[in-house]
């Protein structure tokens, strides 16, 4: 897959099949959009564009909104590659971009810069300055400028929305295995392997603090998770505890993976963690003891889990 970081960047003859959105989560939903894609690219010999923004429009044009999203562009950009997409544009969104009037973006953008022969659109979407024009503006357009335009169904739409919606829910409720349904995939965490206070390896349960990347990125209702990672091409499991660690008093928020039979130096390393189940919310213990007993109870319910599931 080739991936540009503007749309200026794509230079292609060839004609071009596009869709474009957010693509949050890249769930069964969005797969299914993007399997069509990749199709109808391949039946009518052209080449296969999904355009998307980042920041994300609402996080420029709403400011005062706190958004939280399923995907880092960096885990986005895996996931699109794995659908067998041939371009993947990340286009930057500001204000200057969100003045482009729906005419100009379909003329300039679509049409002079990416050489579109046909649109793959949902229904509803709402483009141009103001999110002004619809999808009988784009019908009008592409009939003015020779493109076809194939509408995604209310229903697929809507699959789509409460999907997102539902994956966004079981997440902060803690249900990742309701969420992995919807997602196709494992949901993960990406981040950075940070110092701690070390108290996890008096207690035998030594844990890498996990620093995850971006502050938008939805991180699940806290307690402790089943969680697997690969190093070096080999898996491991363990369990993460999402929380402030109320039996040592901590005071603000923190992400802690124990892995099993697992000695390596991974300190500053970037890794990638996901999620496979829940176990329990996270409790205040009255010693560090009670918390041991605590943890290899955690411990054989992981192990239980991975050897029935996995």
């Amino acid at each position: 897959m080739n991936t540009y970081n503007s749309i200026f960047d794509y230079k292609k003859n060839k004609k071009s099949i596009l869709t474009l959105g957010t693509f949050d989560g890249v769930h069964i939903g969005h797969q299914k959009i993007l399997k069509k894609l990749v199709s109808e690219a391949d039946v009518d010999g052209l080449e296969s564009i999904l355009l998307t923004f980042f920041p994300h429009p609402r996080m420029v044009l709403k400011q005062d909104e706190k958004i939280q999203l399923l995907n880092t562009i960096e885990e986005k950009s895996i996931l699109i590659q794995e659908t067998g997409v041939q371009n993947l544009i990340i286009h930057p969104f500001d204000a200057t971009f969100s003045e482009l009037s729906a005419e100009d973006f379909v003329k300039k953008i679509l049409i002079d810069q990416l050489n579109l022969a046909k649109i793959i659109i949902g229904y509803d979407h709402k483009f141009g300055k103001n999110r002004s024009a619809d999808i009988n503006d784009l019908i009008r357009l592409g009939k003015k400028y020779n493109f076809e335009v194939e509408q995604i169904s209310a229903k697929e739409i809507d699959d789509i929305s409460i999907s997102s919606t539902k994956i966004r829910k079981a997440l902060s409720n803690g249900n990742v295995e309701l969420a992995n349904s919807y997602l196709g995939h494992n949901y993960s965490l990406v981040g950075t392997i940070v110092e701690g206070k070390k108290i996890g390896r008096t207690i035998d349960y030594p844990t890498a603090n996990l620093q995850v990347s971006e502050n938008y990125k939805l991180v699940p209702k806290n307690g402790v998770y089943v969680v697997s990672s690969s190093f070096d091409n080999k898996t491991f499991y363990g369990m993460m505890n999402i929380g402030n660690n109320p039996t040592v008093l901590g005071d603000s928020n923190s992400i802690e993976i124990h892995f099993f039979d697992f000695n390596e130096d991974i300190y500053t390393k970037e890794i990638c963690v996901n999620l496979l189940s829940r176990i329990r919310d996270e409790r205040k213990f009255d010693s560090l003891n009670e918390l041991k007993k605590q943890l290899d109870l955690d411990k054989e319910f992981s192990k239980n889990y991975i050897l029935e599931n996995v």
